[in-house]
């Protein structure tokens, strides 16, 4: 398992100006891609010990993040 952030800019280095743009000018997305980042330092903290949690926790904050990416991923297509 990798203890590395899996940042937006990362997962979709092809967006990264987007992200940015999408970011500035969208508020939606906006909150969205701050909800995915909170969500995504905490499984960092859990993976890297920082935090300890129940697995049920844990295998919500995942869902939580897969769904928030997916719905990023939405908005950054429909933006091209």
């Amino acid at each position: 398992m990798s203890h590395t952030p899996h940042e937006l800019r990362d997962d979709f280095p092809e967006y990264a100006d987007k992200i940015h743009e999408l970011k500035m000018n969208n508020n939606h997305f906006s909150k969205l891609a701050a909800e995915y980042h909170d969500a995504n330092r905490e499984i960092h903290r859990i993976e890297v010990g920082e935090e300890h949690v129940s697995q049920f926790v844990e295998e919500d904050l995942r869902k939580k993040r897969m769904a928030l990416k997916d719905e990023i991923y939405n908005l950054l297509k429909e933006a091209e």
